[in-house]
């Protein structure tokens, strides 16, 4: 949340000359409901089933890149899918920078609703602990998302 998947996504995408998929605007979208009407009114586990429909569909996609909800890797075998599916590029930017970012966002984001930024730092770090695991797993690892498009794509190729 915040490692600027979205941007990145969006800038690789034009320069490869493909699609973009931002996977949050495809569940709004298959189902008529922003992300925190979903989590409001039907939780996260139905959101997390959503997830999983909407990365099962898109894995079939070819030419294109997709900027995954930050806890998409992190449930069902879903990692596994997106290694077996594509090139998986870990975002790992530093919890402060996340805060930062996320404190400034207009994006309303249901799991960090009304924290402090001592408290969303808080909850970043311990969020980062729980899905290292997953993240890891990650065939590349970028820990800064103002990378160049051409050291991106030199990196995705070798």
């Amino acid at each position: 949340m915040g490692s600027g998947k979205s941007h990145l996504g969006r800038k690789f995408s034009r320069y490869l000359g493909v699609q973009f998929v931002d996977m949050d605007h495809y569940i709004e979208e298959r189902n008529y409901k922003t992300i925190p009407q979903i989590f409001a009114e039907e939780g996260e586990g139905e959101f997390r089933k959503k997830e999983r429909k909407a990365l099962v569909e898109l894995s079939e996609f070819t030419d294109i890149v997709i900027a995954t909800g930050g806890g998409a890797p992190c449930f069902f075998d879903n990692i596994d899918l997106m290694n077996k599916s594509g090139v998986t590029i870990y975002l790992n930017i530093d919890p402060k920078v996340l805060a930062f970012r996320l404190m400034k966002s207009k994006t309303e984001r249901p799991l960090i609703k009304g924290k402090s930024k001592d408290e969303l730092i808080k909850f970043i770090d311990e969020s980062l602990q729980k899905r290292h695991d997953f993240y890891s797993q990650a065939k590349y690892h970028i820990t800064y998302p103002d990378i160049d498009m051409e050291e991106l794509e030199k990196i995705i190729s070798q």
